[in-house]
């Protein structure tokens, strides 16, 4: 038998609802403020006033300045690259540190656990960690992008709770069997934890997407310019979205279809597209992977 609801948790539900909705609205508005603006035309888009439901005038070529300037496809490579690369390196690094970690009879264990918390809450500071990378010749390379990024205290927690769930078992019977360490790692931990492995992969891939801060500070040449960089670049220098209006004159695209406000909301879309298009995709195992990440403290 159903019990009758009082007139008071129906008014706590309604409201409940009703703040949810403007939550929702609030987080989204945004991003399709921003839509709207790349898909209209810029003369178009400025002369009118107000808020912005649809496109004025709409015609995609924001889009197509965006894509046929060389710095935004080089910045948007570079950025597949380093968030690829940034990933794997980081789930190899951590998982490997993680299993270990995970070990009881592991030497040094509460030495490396009260370490690690440590630089979970204090940093050696920007010119410190800067003056680390000149000494190591890291500077304006790739790999300053990658290297300092290869392991996370908070990610080795993550792991670390999962790979204790694992019944010791399975590896000492593979032990029987005369697998090592490597093979029990690759053979067994790696497969009952796929989705520990996509939540942190997806963790660190939008990390590495959205992070501008290390290439601004430790890259000078335009060659490891990513994405985000670039993006914010244009976003708080107008003159960068201007000279590629400007560009895109002799690229046969009509001056009236475009303008640098709007060419900058088209750069937004542009760096946020690829993680919305991913994350679909991941999101089970994103919310799987925390809540058995969990379990355990």
């Amino acid at each position: 038998m159903t019990k009758a609801r009082s007139t008071g948790d129906k008014i706590f539900d309604s409201v409940n609802v009703v703040a949810m909705l403007i939550l929702v609205f609030l987080t989204l508005y945004p991003f399709w403020f921003v839509l709207v603006g790349s898909l209209s035309s810029g003369v178009a888009y400025t002369r009118a006033r107000g808020v912005y439901w649809w496109p004025v005038q709409v015609t995609l070529a924001n889009f197509q300045v965006v894509f046929r300037e060389p710095g935004i496809l080089s910045a948007f490579w570079m950025t597949v690259y380093r968030a690829a690369a940034g990933t794997i390196t980081h789930l190899i690094v951590t998982s490997l540190f993680a299993y270990a970690f995970s070990k009881r009879h592991l030497m040094g264990r509460s030495v490396y656990a009260m370490i690690g918390m440590i630089t979970m809450f204090f940093s050696g500071g920007i010119i410190p960690g800067y003056l680390v990378r000149q000494y190591l010749g890291l500077l304006d390379t790739f790999w300053v992008l990658i290297i300092p990024a290869m392991i996370n205290f908070w990610n080795v927690i993550i792991f670390r709770a999962f790979f204790a769930e694992i019944p010791d078992s399975i590896g000492e019977s593979a032990k029987i069997d005369g697998a090592g360490e490597y093979r029990i790692f690759l053979q067994l931990i790696v497969p009952l934890s796929a989705a520990v492995f996509a939540a942190i992969a997806l963790f660190t891939g939008v990390w590495h997407w959205n992070d501008f801060m290390q290439p601004l500070i430790f890259t000078t040449s335009s060659r490891f310019e990513t994405l985000p960089l670039l993006l914010m670049r244009t976003i708080r220098t107008r003159e960068a979205a201007s000279g590629m209006a400007t560009r895109a004159a002799g690229l046969g695209i009509a001056q009236d279809q475009i303008n640098p406000l709007t060419i900058q909301m088209a750069t937004m879309i542009v760096a946020v597209a690829p993680i919305l298009l991913l994350y679909p995709f991941l999101q089970r195992y994103f919310v799987k992977g925390i809540m058995l990440g969990s379990i355990k403290g």
